[in-house]
């Protein structure tokens, strides 16, 4: 039985229920308390998810933490857009370099790098602002050195997953590490909302600062299969090899063109949040944590539901409707001054935001020869990260002259419709492991 899928082991404990039926019963009840978490097996994935729990719910503080100090230090919602944008411009110009540096070198020690960076960066932010020496000059360079990292670690987490777990338990690994992604984003903004008002956006830079030595250990303890060192082709001859596979793949290059839209035009509400929740809602900086968290909260829901469901046929349709979801909660959002209601809006957006999000690099990775991974990972970094700044800005820009409400509802209303027009791409037929080329 250890060689067959768990789909497969499930069918045929189901044919052999009637000859041995407190055994097998047994066993079914067994693979499918297991399913949901088999990436655990393997001990290499399960130190990486331990690491990454505490570095990210220090990220994600920082997040809700930065946004709130340039508003204070700006008032310009304008000025929030273009700090996110120029914090992201680096993944539009690096991203696509780095999927090459991670197809040829050590994915684990490229991480063991970029971690150490922006735990240095953290610390950097936190003096200075710790001394009021900060200024928004000061935060637009950290931030353009935070996403330099970014564009490096992005891709190499991506295709590092692989390297943990093996095919088998790919899309496992794949939900779980949307779960852990999320529920950092449950508690890293609630988390952040009362440390700033305890101690300061300074001591929020700071916790995260000390959030990376956890990952960096992890990294390190891992015991890693020798792999030489991928050769021959020039940087240029590779990128042209990943962007020739996208090209012969309309299942890729739909998903590809899809995530752009939704960075340009859904994501950014996230950068807006603060407005909402200051001017709008007046709920202060507590009360941005809250608004965060719950969508976290949400997608933790939608990331627990999908490492669940093992491998299905449905999912290009299940990504539609969670794409339709979000845009259809944050159109909602948009219009509501309760703050209960809020929240309860936010949860389900955040559902239907990583069932789009999950689904999709699911799609993506298991249509993806191995030697190729990084390389098409880093395609995903640029169209969902790199887009970023584009997003930020017109979000900016739509708030600054329309209003932060209407901006949110703007986009939601194009990414709406772009799943609809995009969805052939990728609706039909179910994801088959591609081969490892």
């Amino acid at each position: 039985m250890s060689e067959l899928e768990p789909d497969q082991q499930l069918q045929e404990i189901d044919q052999a229920l009637p000859q041995e039926p407190t055994a097998v019963v047994a066993e079914a009840r067994a693979v499918r308390l297991l399913r949901p978490f088999s990436a655990f097996r393997h001990r290499n994935y399960r130190l990486f998810f331990s690491g990454q729990i505490i570095s990210l719910t220090g990220t994600w503080l920082q997040q809700v933490a930065l946004g709130w100090l340039v508003l204070t230090l700006t008032n310009s919602a304008l000025l929030l857009g273009v700090v996110g944008s120029i914090s992201a411009l680096p993944i539009l110009i690096f991203s696509l370099p780095a999927g090459v540096v991670a197809d040829r070198l050590s994915k684990r020690n490229l991480l063991v790098l970029t971690q150490c960076s922006a735990m240095l960066l953290a610390l950097v932010l936190a003096g200075l602002t710790h001394w009021q020496i900060v200024t928004i000059y000061y935060i637009v360079a950290v931030g353009f050195l935070f996403g330099t990292v970014n564009a490096f670690d992005a891709p190499t987490r991506q295709s590092f997953v692989i390297e943990m777990v093996g095919r088998r338990d790919l899309m496992n690994a794949i939900a779980l590490n949307s779960a852990t992604f999320n529920g950092a984003r449950i508690v890293g903004p609630a988390v952040a909302g009362a440390v700033i008002a305890a101690i300061g956006t300074a001591g929020a830079f700071f916790l995260n600062g000390i959030s990376f030595i956890p990952v960096i250990v992890c990294l390190l303890l891992m015991r890693m299969t020798s792999r030489a060192p991928t050769a021959g082709a020039s940087m240029a001859q590779g990128l042209r090899e990943g962007l020739g596979f996208v090209r012969r793949n309309s299942r890729v290059a739909s998903l590809l063109m899809l995530i752009a839209v939704v960075s340009v035009f859904s994501m950014p509400y996230a950068v807006l949040m603060p407005i909402f929740a200051r001017d709008i809602l007046k709920v202060g900086a507590r009360g941005l944590g809250y608004l965060m968290s719950a969508t976290g909260l949400g997608a933790l829901i939608g990331a627990l539901v999908i490492s669940a469901l093992g491998d299905f046929r449905a999912k290009g349709r299940l990504l539609l409707t969670g794409n339709l979801t979000f845009c259809t909660m944050l159109i909602l959002f948009s219009f509501s001054k309760l703050w209960p209601l809020s929240l309860g809006l936010l949860v389900v957006a955040g559902w239907g935001m990583m069932t789009s999000m999950a689904l999709t690099n699911t799609l993506i990775q298991t249509s993806v020869p191995d030697r190729l991974r990084g390389r098409v990972m880093s395609l995903y970094t640029l169209m969902f990260m790199g887009m970023a700044p584009v997003g930020s800005l017109q979000a900016g820009l739509f708030a600054h002259w329309l209003g932060a409400p209407a901006a949110v509802r703007i986009g939601a209303i194009v990414c709406a419709a772009a799943a609809l027009v995009l969805s052939p791409g990728f609706v039909r037929g179910r994801a088959d492991y591609a081969s490892s080329g």
